[in-house]
């Protein structure tokens, strides 16, 4: 058993309320364990004026935590899976998946109970080209604007007006107590969810076999299935956090669901299917829906955002 364990964490409240969920199951579980958080600030977190989708390239939150992770500086790194490219550093892999968290979008605002009663014109804030593209088809009259910076800078914003409403991931919220600021959670019909929203992900090296043994109890074999699912599609269509597609899989006994949706940034092509299938398949389910989508026009929509031909 290992006597201490170094957490790589980014320094947000919630990266750190993550990762301190996490240290608290590791010590309940080896009282004779002592774990420490290593707070480690990535680009994503430097560059907090211009919007995801400008700053380019993938892995914005999690690749100076990976680097420290090679270097042996930290022994596991703690990460919102959302946040997390289908590609990952040689030597290192995601060895545990928690209980998923509420996967849904929130939709919070000081004024409205409900999306239809928000005015015309009115400004909503969000960092997300998958929310933007979907608020658009719901609501085209809307105002949609960048919103950046941590969930409180973000709640903040809000209540000083800069915007009529937000949204923002309901697991973020629920982990930090501050659920009770959603108006409402969009349905998946309405607003599907990133790939791997709500997921929180152990990443470790590999050759570390005997920590991945001593923190398996924490994997979740549901939400390990789901996310694998929608890991792959998110793979095949060479995306990241700032591209606007959306991916979701449910688990219902052996039999795995997983929605898919592809859309250009201003939502005015949009293409969505679903794809069923044994649980155990859940890699190659994701991968089918991935190529179903492509061959409905979703090829010809991602080429135009990457700006570069898909494989």
């Amino acid at each position: 058993m290992w006597k201490t364990i170094r957490i790589g964490t980014r320094a947000s409240m919630l990266a750190l309320a993550q990762s301190n969920w996490i240290k608290g199951r590791i010590e309940a579980q080896y009282p004779g364990c002592s774990v420490e958080l290593v707070k480690i600030v990535t680009k994503g977190d430097k560059i907090v004026d211009v919007p995801l989708a400008k700053v380019g390239g993938k892995g914005l939150f999690v690749k100076e935590i990976e680097e420290a992770l090679l270097r042996r500086e930290v022994d596991i790194a703690v990460h919102s899976m959302k946040d997390v490219p289908a590609e990952l550093p040689e030597g290192l892999h995601i060895g545990i998946i928690t209980e998923r968290e509420k996967p849904f979008d929130a939709f919070i605002t000081n004024n409205y109970k409900t999306l239809a009663e928000v005015p015309q014109g009115a400004t909503i804030g969000t960092s997300s080209l998958r929310r933007k593209a979907q608020l658009a088809r719901l609501r085209p009259d809307l105002k949609i604007e960048d919103l950046r910076g941590n969930l409180d800078t973000r709640l903040r914003k809000l209540d000083e007006g800069v915007y009529d409403a937000i949204i923002l991931a309901a697991a973020g919220l629920n982990r930090l107590d501050l659920f009770h600021r959603a108006t409402f959670c969009f349905q998946p019909d309405e607003m599907l969810p990133a790939v791997a929203q709500g997921a929180v992900g152990i990443e470790l090296r590999r050759a570390d076999e005997d920590l991945l043994q001593m923190l398996s109890f924490m994997d979740h074999r549901e939400t390990t299935l789901a996310v694998h699912a929608e890991r792959s599609y998110l793979k095949r269509l060479e995306g990241g956090c700032q591209v606007p597609l959306a991916g979701f899989a449910t688990l219902a006994g052996q039999t795995l669901t997983i929605n898919g949706l592809i859309a250009s940034v201003d939502g005015g092509k949009m293409v969505k299917a679903k794809h069923s299938g044994p649980a155990a398949q859940a890699k190659t389910l994701g991968l089918e829906l991935a190529e179903e989508l492509l061959a409905m026009g979703g090829r010809e929509i991602l080429e135009e955002v990457y700006g570069a031909s898909l494989k």
